[in-house]
């Protein structure tokens, strides 16, 4: 496993930290239009995911990519997690990954 670049866990507040960097995010996913997806982030912001989707798409989808911006990622990898997600659980995990346990995850 190469762990030379892993990739940040963010919710929507947290992804404005990592612009350029390799990140990891779960969205509830609202639109699709093609090349990007629109989606709800786990602390209830909006975010755009920019590539190719599978299909179909479920409700709740982890993407891992490039932060473009303060509000869109680029994804290389898209993992379909179901449409049932506990959205409190995961962003509790981001704030455990970027705050006092940031150590145990990069």
């Amino acid at each position: 496993m190469d762990t030379s670049n892993p990739a940040v866990f963010v919710n929507g507040g947290l992804l404005r930290l990592h612009v350029g960097r390799k990140v990891r995010a779960v969205i509830q996913v609202l639109r699709s239009d093609g090349g990007n997806v629109t989606g709800k982030s786990t602390d209830e912001l909006q975010l755009v995911v920019k590539g190719i989707p599978p299909s179909p798409l479920t409700t709740f989808v982890e993407v891992i990519g490039i932060a473009d911006s303060e509000k869109s990622i680029r994804a290389e990898i898209w993992t379909n997690f179901g449409d049932t997600f506990d959205i409190h659980n995961y962003n509790q995990l981001c704030q455990l990954a970027n705050g006092e346990y940031k150590h145990l995850f990069l």
